[in-house]
């Protein structure tokens, strides 16, 4: 187990790099130092619940457990209106074979394959949950979305995941041709990490410093 951890560090319940890709970025700005559970050889945990929320909590008990260290746990996917929600919590794995977006992507399409704009509204959905340690009774739960729209083809090199497939009518773009510092102020991770750095102010006085300019 690493040992040169400060009281700044926090263990990221997730092996996913795009993830932690994502995280440093944002944390690193509030000068807080973010240490993925694969450096500590932990295993990605069982997503037993059934919802965002439920897999965030689990995800993050279990890096707290095996670590000894605070924990934050993300837990986001898809969640398409037409298809009652899915692929929700299986995003990842949609198409059966985890992490394999490609076919998580076409999955989709074939899903809405001929429907019109109206069928096709979508939302990116984050849950973030912090835990101090493996049995704190309070942990803290984020939840955001973000709204926009599921194409017909990939568009953008940027982002993973149904980055591609992703319309932004503001922004006239898909996620995945954003810049990664836009991205980064405006998804659903994005919002569900402000709240979850309030709460972590407010409720433990967690030392939070501002590092982004």
């Amino acid at each position: 187990m690493m040992t040169n951890t400060s009281q700044n560090t926090i263990v990221l319940a997730s092996n996913n790099a795009g993830k932690l890709r994502e995280f440093h970025n944002m944390f690193n700005a509030k000068g807080i130092n973010i240490i993925s559970q694969k450096e500590f050889h932990v295993e990605d945990a069982d997503e037993t619940g059934l919802s965002f929320i439920e897999n965030a909590i689990i995800k993050a008990r279990h890096a707290c457990l095996k670590t000894q260290h605070p924990a934050i746990a993300d837990d986001s996917g898809l969640a398409v209106d037409f298809l009652d929600g899915a692929p929700g919590i299986y995003s990842a794995r949609y198409a059966g074979e985890h992490g394999n977006d490609k076919k998580n992507n076409q999955k989709l399409l074939d899903a809405l394959k001929g429907q019109p704009k109206e069928n096709r509204r979508a939302h990116f959905i984050c849950a973030l949950a912090f835990m101090r340690h493996a049995e704190d009774p309070t942990p803290i739960v984020c939840q955001a979305h973000w709204d926009g729209y599921i194409l017909e083809q990939e568009q953008g090199e940027n982002g993973f995941g149904y980055d591609p497939l992703f319309w932004l009518p503001e922004q006239n773009c898909t996620s995945a041709q954003l810049s990664k510092e836009d991205k980064n102020m405006m998804s659903h991770r994005a919002k569900a990490l402000m709240l979850l750095l309030n709460a972590m102010q407010e409720q433990y006085n967690w030392p939070i410093s501002d590092h982004s300019n």
